[in-house]
């Protein structure tokens, strides 16, 4: 009696187990969520990883060499085309400009003399032609002397050659005055060059160069980016990048901003890929600049390439690979059943595919689940 209440016991224990494993092991290790295939529209669409950068960006430079007495701006900031960016210590050109207008204005100081004692000579030669020809007519009728008449002749000639000598001076002093002024002009524009302006409405992205600082003609002391040309340098994989084309729409996320999208457009499709890599840059400009903007930033771009009419959707994690064969697991009589599929196109959260019925019942693989097998009973 003893004995059979004993394995009774271990009966009821071994079957509680087995229920159990049943319930809370197996059925949960073969039940699946399943969808069903959804006719829709959908596009195609390509993926790629990039960088912000631009088309055009600026190195600002000073013309000349020198110690900088002021940047008038710095990084994160906006300009305006013409903006003062930075001073360049001009040393003692000032005064040599200033010296170059005081000789300007002395020699048209000269000038204006000389046009006077010009019109004053020119009244004194009206007066000795008058008198020259009195006494010419006197002489001829006698009333006046030979010497008399020389006199007047030699005054005449005398003033003559002072008007030329007169003109000779103006000539030179408006030469002068000219020379003066290129000098003026050649020291304003060497003096403009100690002031470096913003060629361009634009955005600064570094600072290279500070105050007290002594800088060549050559050496980088901002770089301003010009933001209608800012885009994500991307880089698409060969194989994908044969049906990108310029113009084509994009969306944009920035790793600082993983929760907005920006538009995008394909602005330009680099002529060479990269030998190592095997990828293609493509230039997606943004149609909304990013506020504030970093250059360099790391960006998700996907690029749509295409659009498809009325195809069979499922959602990405429904395709799965068999021996490099893409395919889905359907139910059919509480058995799973894998069936290939031609993939269409696909994005970042569906599929489109030809090749099941628009009726069936595809299961959703789960690596928590047992793996699944052609025939395995599967619970709904």
């Amino acid at each position: 009696m003893q004995k059979t209440l004993k394995y009774g016991i271990a009966a009821l224990i071994v079957a509680a187990g087995a229920m159990l494993f049943y319930n809370k092991v197996y059925l949960p290790k073969t039940t699946y969520k399943t969808v069903k295939p959804d006719y829709g529209d959908m596009h195609t669409e390509v993926f790629g990883v990039g960088n912000v950068s631009a088309k055009r960006i600026y190195a600002i430079t000073s013309q000349t060499g020198g110690k900088i007495t002021d940047i008038l701006t710095d990084e994160g900031k906006w300009v305006k085309k013409g903006d003062v960016l930075v001073r360049i210590d001009p040393v003692d050109l000032p005064k040599q400009l200033e010296e170059a207008k005081i000789g300007v204005k002395k020699a048209k100081m000269e000038l204006d003399a000389s046009v006077e004692e010009l019109h004053s000579l020119e009244a004194q030669k009206a007066l000795a032609l008058i008198t020259f020809k009195r006494y010419a007519k006197l002489q001829k009728q006698r009333f006046a002397s030979r010497a008399e008449y020389d006199k007047t002749k030699a005054d005449l000639d005398v003033v003559n050659a002072q008007i030329k000598a007169t003109k000779a001076r103006i000539d030179a002093s408006k030469v002068e005055v000219e020379r003066l002024q290129k000098s003026v002009e050649a020291l304003e524009e060497k003096l403009a060059r100690f002031t470096v302006v913003s060629p361009v409405d634009g955005y600064v992205i570094a600072r290279e160069a500070e105050v007290a600082q002594a800088v060549l003609p050559s050496q980088p002391i901002l770089k301003i980016v010009d933001p209608k040309t800012v885009w994500v340098r991307t880089f698409i994989d060969e194989r994908l990048s044969g049906s990108i084309k310029e113009g084509q729409g994009a969306s944009i996320v920035l790793r600082s901003k993983p929760y907005r999208t920006f538009e995008g457009i394909v602005k330009r499709i680099e002529a060479q890929s990269d030998a190592v890599t095997l990828e293609k840059v493509v230039d997606v400009g943004f149609k909304t600049l990013p506020k504030p903007l970093s250059m360099n930033e790391q960006a998700d771009v996907t690029i749509v390439t295409g659009n498809l009419k009325h195809v069979l959707k499922l959602p990405a994690l429904a395709v799965v690979y068999r021996q490099a064969e893409p395919g889905v697991w359907t139910a059919a009589s509480g058995k799973a059943h894998f069936i290939p599929v031609k993939v269409l196109a696909r994005d970042h959260k569906e599929v489109a595919v030809s090749g099941i019925a628009e009726d069936a019942t595809v299961l959703l693989p789960d690596p928590k689940k047992k793996t699944l097998k052609d025939g395995m009973r599967i619970h709904l």
